[in-house]
């Protein structure tokens, strides 16, 4: 008996002294690479930049997660000053900027919602989630104008936004999450789920990669990172019981095996994931980290294996950032295209919006307790 204990004991040293040591990969950072210094410099860029305009009329995607990163990273850094400001520039939209609130009749639109239910969240007033929630509703609800083939989605038990590119797994899941977190009604979050399962179905390959849409068949970076960055935000929140959540579990698992696989020996993912000689890309390689740092901190991938990988990617990205918080080395916004050569000549800039929210996921997930 006496000897069975000291096993336990001993046994119970290990393991808590090999979990501190996997936990250490992701909070012993030298000097320059603290996710609060870098976080900061980013976040606080997003103040001195102007609106970037979804067809030039109302405020885009890549806007809208930069302000809504912005805001949980304030949150998590007890920033007032940083909250302060991204509260009050959103009142604009309340006012003279009303015009700028985007429509409901597209993914890249609809996720705009997740931006006031953030709001919602940390302020409790009303008219962040009276205006929020109607986005998250209407990908749901069927305009009378929707064509046949969005109908068709939509009596399956799908959004009538279908449209089996990966970028929706990221667009449809934040809002509809955010939706589930201030409502709790398991509508919101079964019925992302149930739409991740069908983009699973249909787009992950036998590699674990995904397709940029059935008849794109190229690997491209940001479009897997929009993927692997939806299905680890919808596991942060689907509960347990969930039938979805194992299938959704398994691709994700999957997916996070073959990006480790294909992780570049400096860290970063390339543009065409599965092309050695294709450039290494900001956004997609950050997207990558965040789906890395947050399994192993939730527990889903093995930390012994995954967490040097995160700290590997995080290191390697942080040195694409300048000192005025803009990130380089950026693939500007990207439709489908069945061209190879489409992926490899797509321009690259620093700064642009496509790059900064995704640091932000990384610093904020390192935060998170």
């Amino acid at each position: 008996m006496m000897l069975k204990k000291t096993i336990l004991f001993l046994l119970t040293i290990c393991t808590f002294q090999f979990s501190f040591a996997q936990h250490k990969e992701l909070t012993d950072f030298p000097e320059g690479y603290a996710p609060e210094e870098v976080g900061k410099l980013i976040a606080y860029r997003f103040v001195y930049m102007g609106n970037a305009l979804h067809a030039g009329k109302w405020i885009g995607y890549p806007q809208t997660f930069y302000w809504k990163s912005g805001l949980n990273f304030a949150e998590l850094t007890q920033d007032k000053y940083l909250t302060s400001y991204l509260k009050n520039r959103f009142e604009l939209l309340f006012d003279k900027d009303k015009a700028l609130l985007p429509i409901k009749n597209h993914v890249d639109l609809n996720m705009f919602g997740s931006l006031p239910l953030t709001l919602y969240r940390i302020t409790e007033d009303k008219r962040y989630i009276d205006l929020g929630l109607p986005y998250a509703d209407t990908q749901w609800e069927v305009p009378a104008d929707a064509k046949a083939e969005e109908k068709a989605w939509a009596n399956k038990g799908y959004s009538w936004q279908t449209r089996l590119w990966i970028d929706d797994m990221y667009m449809i899941t934040i809002v509809q999450s955010e939706a589930y977190k201030v409502t709790g009604d398991r509508k919101y979050i079964d019925r992302a789920a149930k739409e991740m399962v069908l983009y699973l179905d249909e787009l992950q390959r036998p590699n674990g990669l995904f397709y940029h849409a059935p008849d794109v068949p190229f690997y491209w970076g940001r479009g897997n990172g929009w993927m692997a960055a939806g299905v680890t935000e919808l596991l942060r929140y689907l509960p347990e019981d969930s039938e979805y959540r194992p299938r959704i579990l398994e691709g994700y698992r999957k997916m996070m095996a073959s990006l480790k696989q294909y992780q570049q020996p400096n860290g970063m993912w390339n543009q065409l994931i599965d092309e050695a000689d294709c450039w290494a890309e900001t956004s997609g390689s950050a997207m990558f980290a965040y789906a890395f740092i947050t399994g192993v901190k939730q527990g889903w991938l093995d930390s012994k294996e995954y967490a040097p990988a995160a700290r590997k990617a995080w290191l390697a990205l942080v040195d694409y950032v300048d000192e005025r918080g803009s990130v380089s080395e950026v693939c500007v916004g990207t439709n489908k295209k069945n061209d190879k050569q489409y992926y490899y000549d797509r321009p690259r800039r620093t700064g642009d919006f496509h790059g900064q929210f995704p640091y932000l996921w990384c610093v904020n997930a390192l935060l998170e307790e």
